[in-house]
């Protein structure tokens, strides 16, 4: 019990004596006559909370660990705590594991996936709302069978490269693999991507998130790593707008777009930058980048402004 001043209960005997609060049974008494003035009083102080260095003392905390949605029935479980002395050990002396058979293989696969894709995240500076999402869609794939016979790392890793679109961050194969899993390559994260992505947009609404070209997202980033003035990204942000309108380049990697877009207004600004420089950012190859500068060379006239006059030099520098 603890003594307090109510600040709105009073008994009406005694309005001016102390009330004494019985947290135990949500209870206000009078301190002079002992009547119970307030019941079921709701404790608003704040909780105790548990520290990664309070191992050794006991855990006053009384709700328990965060809600995960991912995880069902996670709040309907019952875990055996670990045993101390001899109790913990069998009749041969070896250590008891309680818990090996009580978790099933898909709810070891899902916590699993859930802690890679926070490491991943880290490894990306990535924040709460990707790694939410992230989770949602492994649980989603994992629950609904979409995906099966394919590595559990690059599926996780297309599930973290689809929420990284879906929160308008949107990362590259090449950035993903880099932190994802050692043994897995971009190929394997491309192929379950569009496994994933052709699952989620027939199940989901259009609005879902999983778009099908990034590429005016992706100039943001990279006209920053390049360092270069806001006239060139407005003009590649014309250039990738005007792609849909070339039959030639639809259809093509939003990294290779991108970077075409980046070389193509840098030429027509004067701000030279060499396929080699641009591609290094961008997460594409020269050679790919001259190919798909040739592919728009004829649609110049649809994809920069009408005020903007080609430049003369754009060929004879992809022809080197």
């Amino acid at each position: 019990m603890s003594r307090s001043l109510g600040s709105t209960i009073r008994c009406e005997s005694h309005p001016d004596a102390l009330l004494i609060e019985d947290h135990r049974a949500g209870d206000m008494i009078c301190s002079e006559c002992g009547l119970v003035v307030g019941d079921r009083c709701v404790d608003v102080g704040s909780e105790w909370r548990t520290f990664a260095n309070d191992k050794e003392s006991k855990d006053m905390s009384r709700v328990g660990a965060a809600e995960d949605p991912t995880m069902e029935g996670q709040d309907l479980s019952t875990t055996i705590g670990r045993a101390t002395g001899s109790a913990g050990f069998g009749d041969n002396g070896l250590p008891i594991y309680r818990n090996r058979h009580t978790e099933s293989a898909a709810e070891k696969a899902k916590r699993k996936a859930n802690r890679e894709i926070k490491e991943m995240a880290e490894r990306l500076s990535a924040d709460q709302s990707i790694i939410n999402a992230a989770q949602h869609i492994f649980h989603t794939v994992h629950k609904d069978k979409l995906i099966k016979g394919r590595s559990n790392n690059a599926v996780i890793a297309a599930c973290m490269f689809i929420a990284c679109r879906q929160q308008s961050v949107p990362r590259t194969f090449k950035e993903i693999s880099a932190v994802a899993h050692t043994n897995t390559t971009i190929k394997d994260i491309g192929r379950c991507y569009k496994i994933i992505r052709k699952a989620l947009v027939s199940s989901q609404t259009p609005s879902s998130g999983i778009s099908t070209s990034s590429s005016s997202d992706l100039i943001e980033r990279f006209c920053s790593k390049l360092n270069l003035p806001k006239e060139i990204k407005k003009l590649a942000l014309y250039i990738v707008g005007k792609v849909n309108d070339c039959p030639d380049l639809t259809g093509k990697n939003p990294n290779s777009l991108a970077a075409s877009a980046i070389f193509l207004a840098c030429e027509q600004i004067g701000s030279l930058r060499s396929a080699e420089d641009i591609g290094r950012i961008c997460g594409a190859a020269e050679n790919t980048i001259k190919q798909t500068i040739k592919l728009m060379m004829p649609n110049l006239a649809i994809l920069l402004p009408p005020d903007v006059t080609p430049s003369l030099l754009i060929s004879s520098r992809i022809n080197k």
